[in-house]
This record gives structure tokens, C-alpha cells and sequence, in this order.
């Protein structure tokens, strides 16, 4: 730690994180900044989550970020939120303050500004999106906001694809699907894949007519969960973009919340790509 700077206390909670890049990532961010953070990597499941938060909060923790499967926990134990946590109910960004953990969620903007980063409007479009789980949740009032034409959402279990749709349908056009349903849809401009097929070495069942002249599919996964995907629209010629710049978009997020400043995301995306 360098002498007279402050040390802040970060720390990502979730269960697995060994191959977590947010440490990583959030060091880089320090590093650009002129920062000393001690970014932990706490892995715990929804039981030990409440006692594992606390103890870090009484350790000097300052801000944290939850990952899989504990944001609709932060959610649930946050004093406060903002608008898109209590739309999306689950939090990905804590930040503490004196009456509790505020929560964030940054998953809506990472994805924002890598889409606009990588060329890609939302205003007009069509969109389509794979899966209706807690993933979808967190993107989808900021998809909503940038107004699109319509979102359509495909899902097997209809159930949770419609109470999803019942917490997001005032803020745009938005219908559910069912996944046998997609042969029979219109292309669309953007279809992004929010399940978790990647982790079990498959790839959403798509065809070419889902996908509209010019389209692109966007996938929330990431290197080794983003190559069955990947394979497939390299055979059939699809435009495809994985969500790295999506993670470390909305990590640069949750460190200005806890910060203040603003990191350069493109050379913290550049070399992880490299």
C-alpha cells in the first residue's frame, strides 16, 4: 500500500469465483486511477451471505459486488435501491452506507455501453431475448429505456417468463414466448442470449431466419461459456459479440459508485482480449 493513500475495501461474494475476472479487473481499475483497494473474493452460498456481509462491513468494507446466486439476496438484505434493482429485484453493487447496504444494479449499463461501444443501437430495433431468469431481470428495464420497437422474451417455462413480464411491461412493448415459438418470428435486429446453456457446452437452438438482414447476436457469456454460441453463428454466418466488455462495462459502474471516478474501460477490455 503506498504511504498517506486510503485503502478502500472492496470485495465479490457468489459461489463458484475461482474463475472470477472482477478482481482482476477492479485492480486495473485502481492502477489507472492512482487507487490502493484490497478487492476479496468471498465465496459463500445464500445461508452464510447475511453473517459473511456483515462481517465484512464490520471490517471496513466499503462496497462489494454479488454475483450468482446471491442478488436477489442483496436485494432482499439492501436498506435502499434504486429504481432498477426494485424493477430487476436483485442487486449486483452494494455500496455501504451509515443505514445499511445501498443497492445497484449496473448489469443494464454495462450492457448499454458495450452495445454502443460496439456500434449497436437499441432505438427502432426489434429485440429477442434467450432465457427469463435473473439475468434477463437485470438488463431489462435499461434495454426498455433506450426504446425499442418491441422486446420479445423466449423461455420454456412460461410461468416466470410472465411475471417477468408483468414487472417490466409499463415501461415498453414487451412480449413471452414460447422457445417452440421461434421459427415463426420475424428477424430480429439483436437477440441476446441470457441462458446458461454455454456452462453446459451447448448453444441456444437458433436459425437464420430468427436473426434480421444485418442482426446481431449478443451473448451475456464470456470466453469458455461463450464458444458453443460462438460456433454456432460463425456457421451460419451471424454477427456474433461475447459479454466480456458487457462484465468489465458494468464493473467500471459499480467502481464509480464506490469511487467517485470513472475508469477507461477499452484498454481493461483490450487486454483481457489480448
Amino acid at each position: 500500500m503506498d504511504q498517506g493513500k486510503e485503502l478502500i475495501k472492496l470485495a465479490l461474494f457468489g459461489r463458484p469465483l475461482k474463475s472470477s475476472l472482477s478482481p482482476s479487473i477492479h485492480r486495473m481499475f485502481a492502477d489507472q486511477l492512482g487507487l490502493c483497494i484490497d478487492y476479496q473474493s468471498i465465496e459463500t452460498g445464500a445461508d452464510g451471505f447475511p453473517q459473511a456481509l456483515e462481517a465484512f462491513r464490520l471490517d471496513g468494507g466499503v462496497g462489494c459486488n454479488i454475483t450468482m446466486p446471491l442478488k436477489g439476496d442483496a436485494y432482499q438484505l439492501s436498506s435502499g435501491c434504486t429504481q432498477q434493482v426494485s424493477q430487476a429485484q436483485a442487486a449486483n453493487t452494494l455500496v455501504c452506507q451509515p443505514s445499511g447496504w445501498f443497492a445497484h444494479n449496473t448489469d443494464g449499463s454495462g450492457l448499454i455501453a458495450d452495445l454502443s461501444a460496439n456500434g449497436v443501437g437499441i432505438c427502432g430495433r426489434r429485440v429477442l431475448i434467450l432465457g427469463t431468469g435473473g439475468a434477463t431481470a437485470g438488463i431489462l428495464g435499461s434495454l426498455l429505456a433506450q426504446d425499442p420497437v418491441e422486446v420479445v422474451m423466449a423461455n420454456r417455462n412460461l410461468d416466470r417468463a410472465l411475471a417477468l413480464l408483468q414487472r417490466f411491461e409499463l415501461f415498453g412493448k414487451i412480449r413471452v414466448i414460447n422457445w417452440e415459438e421461434l421459427p415463426l418470428q420475424d428477424g430480429f435486429d439483436l437477440v441476446i442470449n441470457a441462458t446458461s446453456l454455454g456452462h453446459q457446452g451447448k448453444a441456444p437452438s437458433l436459425v437464420e431466419s430468427v436473426f434480421a438482414p444485418g442482426g446481431l447476436c449478443y451473448d451475456l457469456n464470456y470466453y469458455r461459456a461463450s464458444l458453443p454460441l460462438k460456433a454456432l453463428c460463425e456457421a451460419i454466418g451471424q454477427r456474433y459479440i461475447d459479454g466480456l466488455g458487457m462484465l468489465v462495462e458494468q464493473a467500471a459502474s459499480s467502481f464509480e459508485i464506490w469511487t467517485t471516478m470513472r475508469p477507461d474501460s477499452k484498454p481493461v477490455i483490450d487486454g483481457f482480449r489480448n
